[in-house]
């Protein structure tokens, strides 16, 4: 791809968009904000938080682009558009304990029908989900996350989509990568030529399209 907006042109309404990134590392702004203009609405949106002031996830919510958000943590400082949004009944919430929804997504990537985890075990998080007890300990039936896009950020991509990341980067990309059925991804640099295979953590199977962003947020 040669440009941010062509790269995400393919989203339509309704999609289900897993973006990437952990605070503020490893965000995919560039393919955010193109997204914006391209005009996508009745996102689902899974995250893993719901953003902060008005850039990324934050912008899409202040502009009525997502009706869902599948989150860890919705509310961080700063999260305003959020907030206004859930409390207008304007946004639907999903929260997922981080490391269930890690290993959900990983597990729609990996094919899985799902994973037991002890995690929200006599929760309200565990209503409506099939339970076991297992030596005496109960745990939570999770199903896959899939999606129909993924955003990602990652330091340096080549033309055949292998990606490697910059320190805490690393985070949810992957995953993310593997877990979506259309993964687009920005880069700081693109190669020419093939990236060294011992520093590629997402293989170029998993990716649809690279775009050379070089702004490092």
């Amino acid at each position: 791809m040669t440009d941010l907006g062509t790269a995400v042109a393919p989203i339509r309404d309704g999609a289900v968009v897993m973006i990437g990134g952990f605070g503020s590392s490893g965000i995919p702004f560039g393919l955010i904000h193109a997204l914006l203009y391209q005009g996508a609405r009745g996102l689902t949106i899974i995250s893993n938080n719901a953003g902060a002031g008005e850039t990324g996830i934050a912008l899409l919510l202040k502009e009525h682009r997502v009706t869902k958000v599948i989150c860890s943590y919705p509310r961080t400082p700063g999260s305003i558009w959020f907030e206004r949004r859930y409390e207008a009944g304007e946004v639907a919430l999903e929260i997922v304990p981080q490391g269930t929804l890690a290993e959900r997504i990983r597990a729609a990537g990996a094919g899985l029908g799902g994973f037991l985890t002890p995690t929200g075990y006599g929760t309200k998080l565990a209503e409506g989900k099939e339970t076991r007890v297992i030596d005496g300990r109960g745990y939570v039936m999770e199903a896959p996350l899939p999606a129909d896009f993924a955003l990602l950020r990652a330091e340096e991509g080549d033309r055949w989509g292998n990606l490697r990341y910059h320190a805490t980067a690393r985070n949810f990309n992957p995953a993310m990568a593997m877990g979506a059925r259309h993964s687009i991804a920005e880069v700081r640099s693109l190669s020419d030529g093939p990236l060294d295979p011992e520093v590629v953590v997402t293989p170029g199977i998993f990716v649809q399209s690279v775009v050379e962003y070089g702004v490092r947020p």
